[in-house]
């Protein structure tokens, strides 16, 4: 069957684009997304939603030192940039004119549309730049939202295990809702759908690593249809492969996430100063749309779409895009090489670094990847040799980042990484050296940036999600901030090397403890080891932290006195990972220094306090501790 002609009409303040299969509506010149007809649905958009928050781009903002700034992101001025019988992408521009003093957003923002003939769905990205002379501000957070029928999508998909029915907006409210401590966590006393009664709803629970992400989306019924997000790359997300991002959540509503500080914090806040320049091309993501008349076969719409988005990645970059800023394949470049991890306590020759991660990002500092916001990242997982090629890299001078699952820190390349476009650049073997002085005396947990080396323990009855009862994730449960406390009611954790084992009894996150009058206490977990000698020098502590919220974090050796502190870092970390149903955040590795002097032969205990109290969702998530010998035991 012969594909249709791409429409474009104008149509009042409306602009209409139209391939037979979708029918766009979005008004002129602002760039809002007010209708997607497809599939028998007049709208798949919801119609009680102002025109203006159905399909749109949002930014949260500040001057420096000011108040933080959310306002939606639309067009002053409407264009046609390409026409043709197999695609028209059309563009809503707004322009910063530095010249004229105001308090205004300072930046330039152009939201483009494509709709391509023979195509279930359309692709969307946006311009943003700055032009010389603009104030300088904080970008915090931007993403394209869709906000679909509430009458009829109430199935949500993000991977294969997470697919759920879900509750619906009224039920969020007083009456059917029950707001709990975590603002956006709401217990539904009395919902629409009463097999949701009892059940926790939370945005943040369907939170994604990108590197795990990249599809998500509804299925409405009568008609079926499937409405699919899809990320073909996460190079303009910042943050990179471990940044977590929302998806979908009670609304309905489909996200895009391009940019924010979920689960880091101000760290990773976009600082631009007085002047600065700057152009990003955040997209193109592509909507895809999919239906079936048959009810049973509802779930296929979720196995099509994975496959949708294979082509997706495998189409990128795309061929089609009209933005000079936007790269092709061939103004792009490549790198390849073989990476390797270099312990001698481990292994005396090279050890391949399998399954480990690879990227490029101007970021100068080891790690730094992770709060980078204002450039592009390439991010490629090596094989189980080592082997490693990032494709499609925006020509440029990188810093080359790299870490290892079963090994601690981040790996920097001494060198800078230029790639020029239309060329492979050879990088050869790489060695990452992991910080290392002396022998393990004992190591507790598996490093790989999260906690889920630990124990996550049953959520409360009371608060749950039935969708991550039995899962692997059940850390995404409410609440479990508490449940240290239903384990340890009124003495701390204690745990014996040798004797216990972190995945049963060292608890995920190292949290306040709750008293009888529910006030907050202060914890100090206890680690027992047992010398057999002691070697004269300096023993090392590897401290990795998985996430921080707000800690005191003190660490003694012995005894808790000033003699025998050896580490204190006070209002540790900003991740809110504890509130967020995280397992990670921000990852920090701290070496710290132990006097042979601290320590003596025979039984010893290092106490882990977390000082703060007065805080239900404050604490610290460790990744991974390891207490190596003097180097001279070597």
């Amino acid at each position: 069957m012969a594909k249709e002609k791409v429409q474009l009409v104008i149509k009042g303040s409306n602009v209409i684009l139209d391939n037979g299969l979708v029918r766009l509506t979005i008004s002129k010149p602002q760039g809002y997304l007010i209708g997607i007809q497809y599939g028998g649905m007049d709208n798949l958009l919801d119609l009680k939603s102002s025109e203006s928050s159905r399909g749109y781009w949002d930014i949260n903002w500040n001057l420096p030192e000011g108040q933080d700034r959310y306002q939606l992101l639309n067009g002053a001025e409407y264009s046609v940039i390409n026409m043709s019988n197999d695609s028209v992408e059309v563009s809503f521009r707004s322009s910063y004119d530095p010249s004229i003093q105001s308090t205004k957003l300072p930046l330039s923002v152009d939201i483009r549309y494509i709709l391509r003939s023979g195509v279930s769905g359309f692709h969307c990205y946006s311009i943003y730049e700055r032009p010389p002379g603009c104030r300088a501000f904080d970008l915090a957070q931007t993403r394209l939202a869709f906000k679909l029928r509430r009458d009829k999508f109430h199935y949500m998909a993000i991977t294969d295990e997470k697919q759920r029915i879900m509750p619906l907006p009224e039920d969020l409210l007083p009456g059917r809702g029950k707001q709990l401590i975590v603002p956006e966590s709401v217990l539904l006393v009395n919902p629409i759908n009463p097999d949701l009664k009892g059940e926790v709803d939370d945005k943040y629970q369907y939170s994604m690593d990108n590197k795990d992400g990249g599809l998500h989306g509804w299925i409405s019924s009568g008609p079926i249809i499937g409405f699919w997000i899809i990320f073909p790359s996460h190079e303009f997300r910042n943050g990179g492969p471990t940044k977590q991002n929302l998806t979908v959540h009670t609304g309905p509503t489909c996200l895009a996430m391009f940019h924010g500080t979920h689960y880091i914090g101000n760290e990773i806040l976009a600082h631009f100063q007085e002047g600065e320049t700057w152009r990003k091309v955040f997209g193109p993501i592509f909507v895809y749309l999919n239906s079936t008349s048959d009810a049973s076969k509802a779930y296929n719409l979720w196995i099509d779409a994975k496959k949708q988005r294979l082509l997706q990645e495998a189409a990128w970059p795309y061929d089609f895009v009209s933005s000079p800023y936007y790269l092709t394949a061939n103004e792009r470049g490549s790198a390849t090489g073989r990476f390797f991890v270099q312990d001698k306590f481990v292994s005396s020759s090279l050890i391949p670094a399998k399954y480990a991660y690879i990227g490029l990002s101007s970021a100068r500092t080891e790690g730094g990847w992770q709060t980078e916001s204002k450039d592009y990242q390439f991010w490629v997982q090596t094989d189980s040799k080592g082997n490693f090629t990032v494709k499609n890299v925006v020509p440029g001078v990188y810093g080359l980042h790299g870490w290892v699952p079963g090994f601690i820190g981040d790996y920097l390349d001494k060198a800078l990484v230029t790639i020029p476009a239309g060329s492979q650049t050879e990088l050869g073997n790489l060695t990452y050296v992991p910080l290392r002085n002396g022998p393990t005396v004992w190591e507790i947990g598996f490093p790989d940036r999260t906690a889920l080396g630990c124990y996550v323990p049953d959520v409360n009855p009371m608060y749950v999600n039935k969708l991550f009862l039995n899962s692997p994730e059940k850390y995404r449960q409410y609440g479990l901030w508490d449940r240290y406390t239903d384990i340890h009611p009124e003495s701390d954790q204690v745990f014996t090397v040798g004797v216990n084992d972190p995945k049963k009894d060292w608890f995920f996150a190292h949290v306040d403890r709750r008293g009888p009058d529910n006030k907050y206490l202060p914890t100090t977990w206890t680690i027992k080891f047992h010398l057999d000698s002691i070697i004269k020098g300096t023993y090392n502590l590897r401290l990795a932290i998985a996430s921080a919220t707000r800690s005191d974090l003190e660490i003694f050796v012995n005894y808790i006195d000033q003699g025998h502190l050896v580490y204190q870092e006070m209002n540790l970390g900003m991740d809110n990972t504890v509130c967020r149903h995280g397992i990670h955040g921000l990852y920090q590795l701290f070496s710290i220094h132990v006097s042979s002097l601290l320590l003596i032969k025979g039984d010893n205990s290092m106490f882990l306090v977390q000082s703060r109290s007065g805080d239900p969702v404050c604490g610290v998530l460790y990744d991974y501790l390891r207490l190596e010998a003097p180097a001279s035991s070597s």
